[in-house]
């Protein structure tokens, strides 16, 4: 008996969510052999926080994701914010469940949790990306997005919370609503941003399908995380709905002026941030606004329109906390660039399509990823 075709396995293993888990796998390889081996490099935690030690270095965010895991009632002492973080709930769950409460084990599942969500969520995106008739490949602007991979890298919450955004966007084509609703509730307690994608939905099925259908969607989707908050305030003193954790400043009244803010400490600064951020974030912004403004005007009210919108949206009034580093810019822009990809699919936009890959330019963060924390 002969095997199957050289070209049907080479057709079988060219995915893109194989060439993302390959590339990400390679990128976190890279990360381990320079420090040894050692898991604790994915955690990045800050003598500050593990220690109390107020001199001591902060450490970046991935840190409190697994002091969570490691004593989930007891954590609270060593976050920045408490509530902030502990509304994030699922993630560092997931992966103290799949560590079987083993605390040594804890760094490595946190990276495991990651990247299995970013496969996904990739596939997921391939899958929308046929479905609407377009080029698989495209995914591979999702993958490879310099926001995810850098999350997966620092133990951080958007590709998990984006998986299953993708997922539920993936439910709602299939036309099952519950479904939908139920993936958007996970993602929320995954990270809060993805809330902006349930009420596009929410949205829409006001639009479409009347009051009763868009509230009992609401509540599902929204309701576990509401339910959390009250449990959150209850216990920590504090709902978790912020603009960020410690240092962070409020949201802004004025379009962009977080941006602008960075001027008035540096105008060289400001240039260096706009040169950076125009391509990546700020005129796939304006142009989201812009196409999708215009489509819901003509009332094509698609929940991927009312998503690019509320997406693009809320970028332009984040705090100054948020424009001032460009890793909070690229996982703040995730939503955006998933919402983008998915209205063109949906539109069948090749050419915004084609200048999606502009966003890989991002990956140059990774090179040399200091500059972008």
């Amino acid at each position: 008996m002969t095997g199957p075709p050289v070209h049907s396995l080479r057709n079988r293993f060219a995915r893109p969510w194989i060439i993302v888990l390959i590339v990400c796998l390679l990128y976190l390889g890279v990360i381990l052999v320079r420090n040894g081996g050692d898991p604790m490099a994915f955690v990045v935690a800050g003598a500050r926080y593990q220690y109390g030690d107020p001199a001591g270095a902060d450490g970046y965010d991935g840190q409190f994701s697994y002091y969570i895991a490691l004593d989930p009632a007891g954590a609270a002492g060593k976050l920045d914010v408490p509530a902030y973080r502990y509304q994030r709930i699922l993630y560092p769950m997931l992966a103290r469940w799949l560590a079987l409460c083993q605390p040594a084990l804890i760094p490595w599942t946190l990276v495991l949790v990651n990247l299995i969500a970013l496969a996904a969520g990739t596939a997921l995106v391939e899958r929308l990306m046929v479905l609407f008739r377009v080029n698989r490949w495209h995914a591979l602007i999702y993958g490879l997005y310099a926001g995810l991979l850098m999350s997966v890298r620092l133990d951080l919450s958007e590709p998990l919370a984006y998986a299953l955004t993708i997922a539920a966007c993936w439910a709602f084509e299939r036309r099952r609503p519950g479904r939908a609703a139920a993936l958007f509730a996970l993602a929320a307690l995954a990270k809060e941003t993805t809330l902006i994608f349930a009420a596009a939905y929410g949205l829409y099925l006001l639009s479409k399908e009347g009051r009763r259908m868009a509230l009992r969607f609401g509540l599902a989707a929204a309701g576990p995380f509401a339910a959390w908050q009250i449990f959150l305030w209850q216990w920590l003193g504090s709902p978790g709905v912020g603009s960020g954790g410690a240092m962070a400043t409020p949201f802004e009244m004025i379009p962009l002026m977080g941006l602008w803010r960075i001027g008035a400490v540096s105008p060289e600064a400001l240039l260096l941030y706009v040169a950076i951020l125009g391509p990546l974030v700020i005129l796939p912004t304006l142009w989201a606004l812009w196409a999708a403004g215009r489509e819901i005007v003509r009332g094509r009210r698609h929940p991927l329109a009312l998503a690019l919108f509320l997406n693009a949206a809320v970028l332009l009034f984040l705090p100054y906390s948020s424009w001032r580093e460009f890793l909070a810019m690229l996982r703040l822009s995730v939503g955006l660039m998933a919402a983008v990809l998915l209205y063109a699919g949906l539109r069948r936009n090749r050419r915004v399509l084609a200048f999606s890959s502009a966003w890989l330019a991002a990956l140059a963060f990774l090179i040399k990823e200091g500059s972008a924390l």
